[in-house]
This record gives structure tokens, C-alpha cells and sequence, in this order.
């Protein structure tokens, strides 16, 4: 049977769109699934997504959002929004699960391929990949074909050739031999490219084939959990326009 590697991240406490992604799994039968992190943050359901992404037993590397919720760091210099959601989602999680978001690695290798949330540059240090000279930075650090992360809740692709750097378009591609592929699999609980859907990406690791999914989900209960747990009301709009 192939191995059909679901890769799943930034789903930020939103259970309406995390189970309409496993569903989505489920009916492409997907085999395994690896999470790039910020399983928390934003959304109103820290402990149900917690759950489930702990059941499924799956690889997971920490978020900055996980990061910042577990490690109780000072918010005084956060954006008021973030900070009212990393203070609410602490108050929300048990000591345990706490603990577990804490003891998350930065970085995971398994099968060929690398997971991290930001990039193999500092991972620590959640930098963003936009540009040619950030993907540059990371590929420096990478050493398998292909590495998988989030962070902007934006899909996009580097592409690493003797030539150089060069950004693809979010799109389905077969893994060639000698080159090197850092792929942002989007967002499943925020998307931020327009897009309201989920996003994920499989990696099918036999046929070397990345395939992108985007899955329509309720976006309003989540809006509706958002307002009535009292989170900032610009949380719950964002999510109907994808941004």
C-alpha cells in the first residue's frame, strides 16, 4: 500500500475545519499524517484540536503560537488581539497539555523529508519565508528533498537548482531527483491567501507526488465559538474572507 502523508499545520484551535480536513483524509486515504504546529491560537477550541492531534499519534513540531501559549513569556510588546488570545487559550489548557506544547521539537526528519513550522534558518526563531533570500537562508539548512512548514497561512513553494532560488506557484508536482523543495502547505484553521478553505497538502512517498486540497468547512459555528468564547471579534470575520 502507498504511503499517503497528510500535512497538516496552523489549524489553530479551529475543530470545524480540522474535521472537515481528517474527513477530507479519510476519503483520500491518507495512511499518515505529520503537523507543522500552532495546533493553538486564535480559535476557540484549544483542547478538542489538542485532542485529536494527539489521538492520530502523528509527528508534530512547534508553532510560535504554541511556543508563546506554553512558555507564559511576557505579552506586553504583542499585538493586543494576539496577546488576548495567547492569555485566553492558557486559562483554556491543563497543565499537561501545556507541558506537551512545550516539549514539541522545532525540527522533525523522517522518510526523506523534513517538518518545521517557520524555517531550518534560526527555527527558534520563527522567521517568515516570502522572498528568494529567506528560502536561500533555509535550504542552507535543509538537507532532505523536500521540507514541509507553514507560519504565513499563505501555500507557496521554493524551488532549489544549481541556478538558484525560484518561487512556484501553489500547484501539484512530482519530487524530482537533485533538487531541493521547501513547500508552505497553508493553513487549515486561518488561511490568509484569499482562500477561506482549508489547506493541507499529501505526499504521496512512493509516486513522490505532492497534491494541494482545500476544504469548504462551517466557517460560521467557528465564528460563532470565536464570539462566544469573547475573542476579538476581527477573528471570526477573517475567517469567511481567508485573509
Amino acid at each position: 500500500m502507498d504511503r499517503k502523508i497528510a500535512i497538516i499545520g496552523d489549524i489553530h484551535a479551529n475543530l470545524e475545519a480540522l474535521n472537515a480536513v481528517l474527513d477530507d483524509c479519510r476519503a483520500q486515504s491518507v495512511t499518515d499524517f505529520f503537523c507543522t504546529g500552532d495546533v493553538v491560537g486564535y480559535n476557540a477550541c484549544p483542547s478538542e484540536c489538542l485532542k485529536i492531534i494527539r489521538e492520530l499519534g502523528c509527528p508534530v513540531v512547534k508553532g510560535n503560537h504554541d511556543h508563546y501559549v506554553a512558555s507564559v513569556q511576557d505579552l506586553s510588546d504583542f499585538n493586543p488581539h494576539a496577546a488576548a488570545v495567547v492569555e485566553w487559550t492558557r486559562e483554556q489548557l491543563s497543565y499537561e497539555e501545556m507541558t506537551y506544547l512545550r516539549d514539541l521539537p522545532f525540527v522533525y526528519t523522517s522518510m526523506g523529508m523534513t517538518l518545521v513550522h517557520s524555517t531550518m534558518d534560526y527555527p527558534e526563531n520563527f522567521g517568515y519565508v516570502f522572498d528568494h533570500l529567506q528560502a536561500e537562508a533555509h535550504f542552507i539548512k535543509q538537507i532532505t528533498p523536500i521540507c514541509f512548514h507553514g507560519h504565513t497561512h499563505v501555500p507557496m513553494i521554493f524551488e532549489k537548482q544549481l541556478s538558484g532560488v525560484y518561487r512556484i506557484d501553489p500547484q501539484d508536482f512530482k519530487l524530482p531527483f537533485g533538487r531541493k523543495y521547501f513547500v508552505n502547505v497553508g493553513s487549515v484553521g486561518q488561511p490568509r491567501d484569499g482562500d477561506p478553505r482549508a489547506a493541507y497538502v499529501i505526499y504521496n512517498v512512493k509516486e513522490r507526488m505532492v497534491t494541494y486540497r482545500r476544504v469548504d468547512y462551517d466557517v460560521a459555528s467557528a465564528q460563532e465559538r470565536i464570539r462566544m468564547a469573547g475573542l476579538p471579534e476581527r477573528l471570526a470575520m477573517r475567517l469567511e474572507v481567508g485573509e
